[in-house]
């Protein structure tokens, strides 16, 4: 017999002497356990270039256009700076979304990347979800813009 079945072996031996002191439903407790659950997803910030030299040239100006109003969760890559009140968002099929922000949240608080809340539908969505900071600032997203190069 081993040193670790000892205590486990002693453990089984009590249990007999315990159950014959007490009826079948004598000072049992009911409970009920919840769960929940939080899931957050990261979105790492892009550094450099790396995506422009993926899929365009490096001086690109954007224009934009009229965006969604949720997008999926599981389409976002990552995230860029470059505004002062919003972060642009790459989504998995190469389009830029830009997610703004109101004038009290500072886009620079996003620099090593953001976190997204999970929510039942797997949808980010504006005036409804918020963006948060690894230094726990959050800032709701007003709305989203679809970014198009300008020609």
């Amino acid at each position: 017999m081993t040193n670790a079945a000892l205590p486990a072996l002693l453990l089984l031996a009590l249990i007999p002497a315990a159950s014959a002191q007490v009826g079948p439903w004598d000072g049992a407790e009911l409970a009920q356990l919840s769960i929940h659950q939080r899931i957050v997803i990261r979105i790492p910030r892009i550094l450099g270039r790396r995506i422009e030299q993926k899929s365009e040239p490096a001086a690109v100006r954007w224009v934009e256009k009229k965006g969604p109003r949720c997008v999926p969760m599981s389409a976002l890559e990552g995230a860029i700076i470059t505004g002062s009140d919003s972060v642009d968002l790459i989504v998995d099929d190469g389009t830029r979304l830009r997610a703004g922000f109101d004038d009290d949240c500072p886009a620079l608080d996003f620099y090593s990347g953001l976190y997204v809340k999970g929510t039942s539908d797997g949808m980010i969505c504006a005036d409804r979800d918020s963006i948060r900071s690894r230094s726990g600032s959050v800032c709701r997203i007003d709305g989203f813009k679809r970014l198009v190069p300008k020609r």
